[in-house]
């Protein structure tokens, strides 16, 4: 690879968004732990050291191939069900995103997430206000003209974030249930998934919680709204949710 090595090629194939899901595996003679630090921090997925086994490169191409197919197709999932979804670090630099989620904050969709940062405001309100994983607060800012709502959802590394994002338009549906049915912010987003069907396992998924902990939440639910089960709840939910 004239002017070249595997390490810049790698880097440069994980700038481009259409590139950036494929395992690379890199297969070379240099056995030092530099240069297999090296490899991973340019993006790869594994190093394989030369001789190499056959059956052992195919293996492992095979796990490879199988979870990156797996974790673009959760992408894909999560964007067709109309999730604006991000991770950024402490910075504000996003380091993934769902498409929605870049279409929404004016972001070039060619452009690969690493390249992408958000207003230094927004990491000002993550480095003052996220506390663990305990707190689950919001921060609206103005963006490509739009007025924007994040909304912390989990730590997902030491450093990173999950965050949600949505356009703010007379509210997000969660906070209208907060504020017309007196919910907290967690209430509210289980009531949200309550709605769309989804079981308590469902949800202590995508909430980043356990069972046990839906649960309980629910049972705040009931109590709050004066109903004895799920559907009743999400009735009234979807009837808050027309009326206002």
């Amino acid at each position: 690879m004239p002017g070249k090595d595997g390490f810049e090629t790698t880097r440069l194939l994980k700038r481009k968004e259409a590139l950036a899901h494929v395992p690379v595996i890199f297969m070379t003679g240099l056995a030092e732990t530099e240069h297999i630090v090296k490899g991973l921090e340019a993006g790869g997925v594994d190093y394989v050291t030369k001789p190499v086994d056959l059956d052992e490169l195919i293996a492992r191409i095979r796990v490879h191939v199988a979870n990156a197919h797996a974790s673009q197709g959760a992408r894909v999932a999560l964007d067709a069900s109309g999730r604006y979804l991000i991770v950024v670090n402490g910075a504000g630099v996003v380091l993934w995103s769902t498409p929605q989620a870049k279409r929404l904050l004016g972001f070039p969709s060619d452009t690969a997430s690493g390249d992408l940062s958000l207003p230094p405001s927004v990491g000002a309100w993550l480095a003052t206000n996220i506390d663990g994983d305990a707190a689950s607060p919001q921060y609206t800012v103005a963006i490509s003209e739009k007025t924007i709502e994040f909304s912390f959802l989990a730590r997902t590394g030491g450093n990173q974030f999950m965050l949600r994002i949505a356009e703010e338009k007379g509210g997000t549906p969660e906070s209208r249930l907060r504020d017309q049915l007196g919910l907290t912010r967690r209430e509210a987003e289980v009531l949200i998934w309550i709605g769309c069907g989804k079981s308590n396992k469902d949800i202590a998924d995508i909430l980043a919680l356990s069972p046990r902990t839906v649960n309980k939440h629910l049972e705040q639910i009931y109590t709050k709204l004066g109903v004895e089960n799920r559907t009743a709840a999400a009735a009234l939910a979807a009837k808050t949710l027309a009326d206002h």
